[in-house]
């Protein structure tokens, strides 16, 4: 059974939200502001986004579908740009790119070997919830391993010229500190996949399931996101890491600092 929410049960949801600044004055947390903006915030964006996606779903156009994932995927290249920092040069340029090329990669994947359909490429049903969900991901990643490589570069100057001076290339001479930034961008994913379907259900598995779907055929689609993930998180990362470290490089090969 399908149990369809009003305004009135999602006035009656917020009264969650109601207890949860009551609790935060209380307890003198100072956290009434930001629980009512975030509050809001939540309510007018999903509406707002809900109101859209249903006209392009009803649409169906193609040229919509992809104007809607270039927005999200500009969004998320500031989100991640704004963690990392505006100092390293064309880090937004180098972000944005970084994002499109894994969830271009992992989407093509999908539609081409595990749907193996034509009418999945610029159908929304499939497209801007599947798309949506690496971009979030791959943004997060972006943005951990991003800044962790470009504050160890800015930190361990002395460290990375040691080796330059002792014959090691820029490539050797920052591959820990690389290695070390693109593990800390995996981890919020692989730590996902260690507890999914044990300590969490997350939200495709549970949308499905709540949308009277067979709970068997939710948990497939749920290993494909999660596989999906892992992929397009390894792979933001590498491509991040690689152009911020190449950033810190003048031509002479010389250590620069952000």
């Amino acid at each position: 059974m399908y149990i369809q929410l009003d305004f009135i049960d999602l006035g009656l949801a917020l009264g969650m939200m109601a207890i949860a600044i009551i609790l935060s004055f209380w307890q003198k947390l100072g956290l009434e502001g930001q629980l009512a903006l975030a509050s809001a915030r939540t309510i007018v964006q999903l509406l707002v986004v809900g109101s859209v996606l249903e006209v392009i779903f009803q649409w169906k156009n193609p040229v919509a579908v992809v104007a809607i994932v270039l927005v999200m995927l500009t969004i998320a290249a500031i989100v991640a740009r704004n963690r990392i920092g505006n100092k390293i040069p064309q880090v937004l340029l180098m972000v944005w790119g970084s994002i499109l090329t894994a969830t271009v990669l992992t989407m093509s994947y999908v539609n081409l070997l595990v749907f193996r359909s034509s009418e999945t490429w610029f159908e929304p049903q499939y497209i801007i919830p599947l798309t949506g969900m690496v971009l979030g991901n791959a943004m997060n990643a972006a943005a951990i391993s991003g800044e962790r490589l470009a504050t160890s570069l800015n930190n361990h100057q002395l460290e990375i010229e040691t080796h330059l001076c002792l014959g090691a290339t820029p490539v050797q001479a920052i591959a820990q500190y690389r290695r070390e930034a693109i593990k800390a961008g995996l981890i919020p994913t692989l730590n996902a996949m260690m507890v999914v379907g044990i300590v969490t259900l997350p939200g495709m598995i549970t949308g499905q399931m709540l949308a009277g779907a067979d709970p068997l055929d939710a948990a497939a689609y749920q290993i494909l996101i999660m596989f999906m993930l892992g992929f397009a998180t390894l792979l933001t990362a590498l491509l991040v890491t690689r152009g911020i470290w190449q950033q810190f490089f003048n031509a002479a090969a010389q250590l620069q600092k952000f």
